[in-house]
């Protein structure tokens, strides 16, 4: 396994859809393990493919931080078949490091997907786990939680993340 490099906003993989992963293969597992591994590392809970730089409808997610093997979900050609409720919460993500802001997202998520051998399963989750499926499936739709902030948090972030790249420690 290896550490991959993680874009960061604005980066245009991350504004566009991903392409739906059609081939259950050797490669994939491969992406996969180097996925979790730059997961962890980062520290985060989610990962998507786009955020690595790879345009696939993919992404790995572990609500436990490592803490728990039962956590390791692996979530291929995600599509959200159902929400209900609100919770409102701080989220950052690993494409806008240092960025943290409160973001309105469902309380509850059913989300259908493929398991890395290309068997559909489901998750029915619930506040994190359901937050992290949604920004996860988000980024394989090409949308990042910049787009999910009201009009003036969004600008004040672009703002930072201005002087951030000004200041040469935003590429």
């Amino acid at each position: 396994m290896a550490l991959m490099e993680i874009v960061k906003w604005p980066h245009p993989v991350l504004d566009a859809p991903g392409d739906p992963v059609t081939e259950f293969n050797d490669e994939l597992k491969s992406l996969v393990g180097d996925m979790f591994e730059t997961m962890y590392s980062a520290p985060g809970v989610g990962l998507a493919a786009v955020q690595v730089g790879v345009s696939k409808r993919l992404f790995v997610m572990d609500c436990s931080a490592g803490k728990d093997p039962d956590q390791r979900i692996v979530m291929i050609n995600p599509e959200v078949l159902n929400v209900e409720g609100n919770q409102n919460g701080e989220e950052g993500c690993l494409s806008f490091p240092g960025i943290f802001t409160p973001v309105e997202r469902s309380l509850r998520a059913i989300v259908r997907a493929h398991d890395i051998n290309g068997n559909e399963f489901e998750i029915d989750g619930e506040e994190l786990t359901a937050r992290c499926m949604l920004h996860e499936t988000d980024h394989c739709d090409g949308i990042v939680f910049l787009d999910k902030m009201s009009s003036i948090k969004r600008e004040l972030v672009k703002r930072k993340i201005r002087k951030l790249q000004k200041a040469g420690k935003w590429s």
